[in-house]
């Protein structure tokens, strides 16, 4: 093949992919998913052509054109990669407490929920602590002995327990999720019961005159904990509630449209499960003193606070200001 003949059967290629450049360098808000596959495809297709060029063609002017098209995309593709960085912090300082001010009903909802159940339990257990076998799983209730807590501080591997609570709880966020298409019933089940356990601990250390105990080693990876498992409950709630009453659109609209605001909700409980089972892992059965503990557990209140706010104030400054002097 001669060099005439490679540029004839290319150049439409060469020219698509240019035209793809210049359109991704000025509109960036407007690539979609086939794009992308598309620019990679001719970019992947033009480094071949690249490398036949040199080969063949070395000194010829096509083998310059290729090399400058060629680490254009490159460049392109490099650039992407660093804004990714910039669309990750985007998501968790505006996107994910966007949502979280727009979809507060529902997190308050599958708190509510929560409380219900946490409430029945506790108020039966003060009743008679011997309900503590119907309500909690025959095991967990067996193996409970409110005499011993603490008496195995720094007596297990951490950094194993912390892995397992991580894993458990964002099982548990998922499921709540999940749950959203049985219309919300999965989820609220799994929130009420969840509430049961911890109010049926609750109510058994209570009985036994140790809820002060029993709350030092809840409250300092719980209020990060139970934060996430209400927003991914929420999340779970508000496509479960949008199936139910889809208004004027289907219900497989919904949940299309739904289900991303969901899956983002869900996203943004990560970080705060990776906390709390760090917590939970290494200072929840720490040799420290309780009071220690409840500080703990106020300093991350603290920092959800300090987050919220942090993140609601940059919300309120990226908003555009209506010029009034036009």
């Amino acid at each position: 093949m001669n060099v005439k003949q490679f540029i004839k059967q290319h150049r439409e290629d060469w020219q698509q992919l240019e035209l793809m450049i210049a359109t991704m360098q000025k509109r960036k808000s407007s690539i979609t998913g086939a794009d992308i596959n598309q620019f990679h495809r001719l970019y992947q297709k033009a480094t071949h052509n690249l490398s036949y060029s040199q080969t063949y063609f070395l000194n010829n002017e096509v083998t310059h054109y290729l090399n400058g098209i060629v680490s254009k995309s490159h460049n392109l593709l490099y650039k992407n990669q660093i804004t990714s960085m910039k669309q990750f912090r985007h998501f968790f300082s505006t996107k994910f407490i966007g949502l979280l001010l727009e979809q507060w009903k529902f997190i308050v909802a599958a708190m509510i929920l929560f409380t219900l159940g946490a409430a029945g339990s506790f108020f039966s257990l003060i009743n008679d602590p011997l309900h503590i076998y119907s309500i909690l799983p025959a095991e967990m209730a067996q193996n409970i002995e409110p005499e011993k807590l603490g008496n195995h501080d720094g007596a297990v591997d951490s950094a194993f327990m912390s892995a397992s609570i991580m894993t458990n709880n964002i099982q548990v966020a998922i499921f709540a999720f999940a749950g959203g298409v049985t219309f919300g019933i999965v989820t609220i089940y799994l929130l009420i019961y969840n509430g049961i356990i911890v109010g049926a601990l609750a109510g058994l250390y209570w009985h036994h005159g140790m809820s002060y105990d029993f709350w030092a080693y809840i409250v300092p990876h719980g209020m990060i904990e139970l934060t996430a498992i209400f927003i991914a409950g929420g999340a779970g709630l508000l496509m479960g509630y949008r199936l139910l009453v889809p208004g004027n659109y289907s219900r497989g609209y919904q949940l299309k449209q739904q289900a991303k605001r969901s899956v983002q909700l869900l996203l943004g409980t990560i970080p705060l499960f990776v906390i709390a089972g760090v917590i939970e892992g290494f200072i929840t059965p720490a040799a420290i003193s309780l009071k220690a503990k409840y500080i703990v557990a106020f300093l991350t209140v603290i920092g959800l606070i300090l987050y919220m706010i942090t993140g609601k104030l940059f919300i309120k400054k990226k908003q555009p200001t209506a010029n009034y002097g036009s």
